[in-house]
């Protein structure tokens, strides 16, 4: 079946239907990651958009749903140049064009994906439409794609009540942190590696952290369990006192989707938070959260950071790392207080803002994902970081 793709300036690219059968608007972005796609498709900072993915091949491992970082897909859509109906992995557990019928995900295969990331890297980010109608309306059409708006999305990911993530022994962990699969007797004969030093000695024993989940990646909490950490899990409204009123020994404040500026309600519950003496780690949306309730401000990117690659500097070491990354709006430094925050990285590519270290305050942010494999753990140092802080460390 055929399928169209009409983006906002009148571009319309042709193809072939896959996924769920239905027509939808959203905001198009694009991702440059070489793999991972399942990854990407239920990251729920994708709500309201629909992604396209610049790698030609996608769906050759099919979907191990072992490495899903959520419960389901998040996306609008799904772009892609060539979809494999015949996937290879003895993990695969099914094909992508069944995952996403199952989930009610619409897509398009067999565009020019290349010819799409330029449009959108010359003239930005913009709302399209996923369609199989042959003889669609581009008068009609066009006034609908610029009046669409992502709104508020965090409550829609977010967790309906809160719920506990154990903590985890060296043992349960495996020779990989995450979710990977331990064969106990194969480690004991020494057949796999031991897994990296960053999780090996579970330095996080006896700690307990409150995870808020304005779409939080299932990995966040995986890597603090993996270092024994008990992680509690709270809906993104939860008010302020309910979560120092349970004493955690540190509070993580999650990734998410959509305008930071549109979480009111939650940037007041954060100013709460900052206020205490309990140690704070944000990631990606909880980043740009934690800046706004300081008085700093964010603004939309022209087509944001989507990727696997990135490099990020550490400006206290001038050590760069290879850093995943999920975003289209970023802090402004510009006139950012050095009395409240100063910048700690910084992104390679564009000099654009990726962390801030609180001044006076045990809080540090980043705008990337250090619960991602990238590097393939260039920073996940930052839980340890964390863990640190928790313990009374400076």
């Amino acid at each position: 079946m055929k399928a169209f793709l009409v983006l906002e300036d009148g571009t319309v690219f042709e193809g072939t239907h896959i996924g769920a059968d239905k027509e939808v608007i959203s905001e198009i972005v694009f991702n440059t990651s070489m793999a991972g796609y399942l990854e990407v498709l239920t990251d729920p900072s994708y709500a309201g958009q629909a992604v396209c993915m610049t790698y030609p091949l996608i769906g050759n491992y099919g979907i191990c749903k072992e490495d899903m970082e959520s419960l389901k897909p998040w996306p609008d859509g799904f772009i892609v140049r060539e979809l494999s109906r015949i996937p290879s992995n003895f993990r695969c557990d099914m094909t992508i064009q069944q995952f996403l019928e199952e989930n009610n995900v619409p897509g398009i295969a067999g565009i020019d994906t290349r010819a799409l990331t330029k449009i959108l890297r010359e003239k930005g980010t913009m709302n399209g439409m996923i369609t199989t109608n042959e003889k669609v309306d581009l008068d009609e059409v066009i006034p609908k794609l610029k009046k669409y708006t992502t709104g508020k999305v965090v409550e829609k990911v977010s967790c309906e009540e809160k719920y506990t993530v154990a903590a985890r022994t060296l043992e349960e962990n495996g020779p990989l942190s995450g979710s990977a699969s331990f064969d106990k007797e194969a480690y004991a004969r020494g057949e796999r590696e031991k897994k990296p030093s960053l999780v090996q000695e579970s330095n996080g024993a006896g700690l307990k952290v409150a995870l808020m989940d304005f779409g939080a990646k299932k990995n966040i909490a995986d890597s603090l369990a993996a270092r024994g950490c008990e992680v509690t899990v709270y809906p993104a409204l939860t008010p302020a006192e309910e979560i120092i009123a349970d004493c955690p020994d540190g509070i993580m404040l999650s990734n998410g989707p959509g305008d930071p500026k549109e979480c009111t309600s939650i940037i007041e519950e954060i100013k709460k938070l900052y206020a205490t003496e309990i140690p704070i780690f944000a990631i990606c949306l909880g980043h740009q959260l934690m800046a706004l309730a300081n008085g700093a401000d964010t603004y939309k990117m022209k087509y944001g950071h989507r990727g696997g690659n990135h490099p990020v500097k550490d400006l206290a070491t001038g050590r760069v790392y290879i850093s995943s990354q999920n975003h289209g709006y970023v802090v402004d430094t510009d006139n950012l207080d050095p009395a409240v925050a100063v910048p700690a990285f910084v992104n390679v590519n564009d000099g654009t803002n990726e962390g801030l270290s609180y001044t006076g305050k045990n809080i540090f942010t980043v705008q990337f994902h250090p619960e991602a494999c990238p590097g393939p753990q260039d920073s996940g140092y930052l839980f340890d970081r964390f863990i640190n802080m928790m313990k009374g460390e400076k």
